[in-house]
Parts: C-alpha cells; sequence; structure tokens
C-alpha cells in the first residue's frame, strides 16, 4: 500500500476548505503520494493537528478570521518544532510581501485556481520528501 500524505487546510469558510481539497483533489500530481487531508476550522484546532503530528504540508487562508492564515502560519513556524511547509491562500497579489514575512513556502491568488494550488501542493510535498529522505 502506498503511503499517503496529509494536509492540514485552515480555513474559518467551509467553501474554502472545500476549494481546495477539490482543487487538489486526491493526488495533485502523479509524483506525490495520494493526499488526505485534516481540516481545520479555528487556530485552536491548527495548533492541536500539528501537535499531534503526521501533517506534511499545511494549506491556510489568508482571508480568515478572526485569526488569518499569515498571522498563523507565523505563529506555528516561532512555536512548532520542525514545522511542515506552508501554501498561503492570499486575497491580493500585493500580498505576497506579507506571505514572506509570514515565511510561508509557497502563496497562491484566493479565489483558488485548481492547476495554480495543484502545481504548488505538489511542489511543496515533493520538497517535504526530500526533506524526509
Amino acid at each position: 500500500m502506498q503511503p499517503t500524505a496529509t494536509v492540514l487546510v485552515y480555513s474559518d469558510d467551509a467553501n474554502t476548505r472545500e476549494q481546495v481539497r477539490l482543487a487538489a483533489g486526491r493526488r495533485p500530481a502523479a509524483d506525490v503520494p495520494p493526499v488526505e487531508y485534516v481540516e481545520c476550522a479555528t487556530l485552536p484546532a491548527v495548533l492541536t493537528a500539528l501537535e499531534e503530528g503526521g501533517i506534511d504540508v499545511c494549506v491556510l487562508d489568508g482571508e480568515a478570521t478572526p485569526a488569518g492564515g499569515m498571522g498563523v502560519c507565523r505563529q506555528i513556524k516561532d512555536e512548532i518544532f520542525d514545522c511542515p511547509p506552508v501554501l498561503l491562500l492570499i486575497g491580493r497579489p500585493q500580498d505576497a510581501w506579507l506571505a514572506t514575512w509570514s515565511r510561508a513556502e509557497a502563496a497562491v491568488p484566493h479565489p483558488v485556481d485548481p492547476v495554480l494550488l495543484a502545481d504548488a501542493l505538489a511542489g511543496l510535498l515533493r520538497r517535504d520528501e526530500h526533506a524526509a529522505a
């Protein structure tokens, strides 16, 4: 049985979480493992999931409220040992500098573009695979 990758998806909006799941699908690229999703709607749920371990990549909604994905990203990079790579959904192209400030490894615009999201997620999964090897 092939190993799976676990992707945490954080947004206070269930539609955004669903868009991410549907855009990336079960397998964002042929050369990465199948993906299982852990959905979180609150910052405490994100922190709990990361502390439990087993998360390979995080997808965080930069427009989430009350805790925006950029602030959450910066917090988990500071607080979680061996924090997984983060893909941020950003509302405006001008927010790319904030994604850099938050220490996210990648950012894609919101609304979700399935091709961009799948490519970015696959890139982070490949990167995580090489880091584990």
